[in-house]
């Protein structure tokens, strides 16, 4: 297959590129500063203007868009500008790219962010049920800014008009991978420390999904030429917030993790910059669509998972101790 990554620098895009590369199929990434790679074409690319790069997607098999400034900051409103021009003017952008092709991509997988989802205990929120606003519920406005940037996102991707092109927007929950600077990284150093316990009460769910199936996951939709729209790309069983680190401290092998009351998060988080929202709402997201045709998880369940995501990390740090890449401390 013919694929291409706009915005596929971070770490999601650098592990589909990865993966693609390995199975063969020829693979370019976009990015504002892309780092060469002798794996994949690499190409420089403005996410606001048209460019050279959009040769690239004639005749592609696939497009997907990963462009997004990063959410872990404070909202301020400069932030919360380029976190939603990042979005909205880049997906725009390469719906105007397909539009324009002679050959169109046969499909558009267009990033989204399960954070579109109410905040909710009581029940999952599937690609059919899920309630998208939050009724009822007296949100701070960091969280109604993280939903509105999410509807406005998806609805930039549903104006663009493309007979010829099939979307699917991935509503993506945390993905954990054991590379360096990611959220797992993060999370695992906490527990490292003693600091992994549960994040304010400990009820929020935690919706998350295992790299390494959603490469799978992505294959699968690449395969699936039924599937259109939105689709939840999250393991199925999503876990209270106290739960999920209870179970990471166990894998890891460590007793005790100090917790963190809300107060403490809110002065924590404005010391590092970041928004308490990212940790205390409630993600409870199920991939129905994904399940209901058919796709099977390799990492359906979080111990599983947290297990597996352990001893990688722990393979991986190894490897740089050895060469010299990172200092030899790993607890």
């Amino acid at each position: 297959m013919k694929i291409v990554l706009p915005g596929g620098t971070g770490l999601i895009g650098t592990t589909l590129a990865r993966a693609f590369a390995r199975d063969g199929h020829k693979v370019t990434v976009l990015g504002r500063r892309p780092a060469p790679s002798s794996q994949w074409t690499t190409l420089a690319w403005t996410p606001t203007a048209l460019g050279p790069w959009t040769t690239e997607l004639e005749g592609a098999d696939a497009v997907i868009n990963l462009a997004g400034r990063s959410v872990n900051c404070r909202y301020t409103p400069e932030n919360r500008k380029q976190i939603m021009d990042s979005r909205v003017l880049s997906t725009r952008l390469v719906g105007e790219a397909i539009r324009r092709c002679r050959k169109p991509p046969r499909t558009w997988l267009q990033s989204s962010t399960a954070t579109i989802y109410s905040h909710r205990y009581d029940a999952p929120n599937d690609e059919e049920t899920g309630i998208l606003d939050e009724p009822g519920f007296n949100a701070p406005d960091t969280w109604k800014f993280s939903v509105d940037v999410a509807k406005s996102w998806e609805r930039e991707a549903n104006e663009c008009v493309l007979p010829d092109t099939r979307k699917v927007l991935l509503r993506t929950a945390i993905v954990l991978s054991p590379e360096s600077g990611g959220a797992f990284d993060i999370l695992l150093r906490l527990v490292r420390y003693g600091l992994g316990g549960q994040a304010g009460d400990g009820r929020q769910f935690v919706s998350w999904i295992h790299d390494e199936d959603v490469v799978r996951a992505i294959y699968w939709l690449l395969a699936k030429d039924s599937i259109q729209g939105a689709v939840n790309l999250a393991a199925p069983n999503p876990v209270p917030n106290g739960e999920f680190m209870r179970t990471l401290r166990e894998e890891w092998g460590v007793r005790v993790g100090l917790p963190a009351p809300e107060w403490l998060l809110e002065i924590g988080a404005r010391l590092i910059r970041t928004e308490t929202e990212l940790i205390l709402k409630s993600r409870r997201v199920v991939p129905g669509i994904l399940t209901g045709s058919g796709f099977t998880f390799d990492f359906p369940g979080w111990r599983e998972g947290a297990r597996d995501l352990c001893q990688r990390w722990r393979r991986l740090t190894r490897a740089k101790i050895r060469t010299g890449e990172t200092p030899a401390v790993v607890r």
